[in-house]
């Protein structure tokens, strides 16, 4: 199943890599990689509430040491309009991985951040 969420990632199967990373979560909840895919997944079907839905779901178990579920939280936070909660999932995945802060500047997802003024680097301090 991981290799097949490789793949569907890889070729931007977003349909078969939504139902293969719910599959994988299913399979393997303690491992993140079926939560991260399947999310993405749905992001890039336009489904972001759906997306959060899934991170949401998978916090209790991977919110501790995953800084890409928080940055992916962020992002979607920020597609939805909490600009509040994107800043604060943000800070979250900075200050797990720092190398969040540099791609905040780049992610269109976050673009409302930045022309709110909020990203950058004051995210560390939050």
């Amino acid at each position: 199943m991981r290799l097949r969420v490789e793949l569907y990632h890889q070729s931007k199967q977003w349909r078969r890599l939504a139902m293969a990373g719910e599959s994988l979560a299913d399979l393997a909840p303690e491992e993140e990689q079926g939560w991260i895919s399947w999310a993405y997944a749905l992001r890039e079907l336009e489904r972001v509430a759906d997306a959060q839905d899934v991170l949401w779901r998978a916090e209790p178990a991977h919110g501790k040491t995953s800084a890409v579920l928080h940055y992916n939280l962020a992002c979607y936070a920020c597609l939805l309009g909490d600009l509040k909660e994107a800043k604060r999932r943000l800070a979250m995945a900075v200050k797990m991985d720092d190398e969040f802060e540099s791609s905040a500047w780049d992610d269109p997802d976050l673009a409302a951040l930045r022309s709110d003024g909020e990203a950058g680097n004051d995210v560390k301090e939050s």
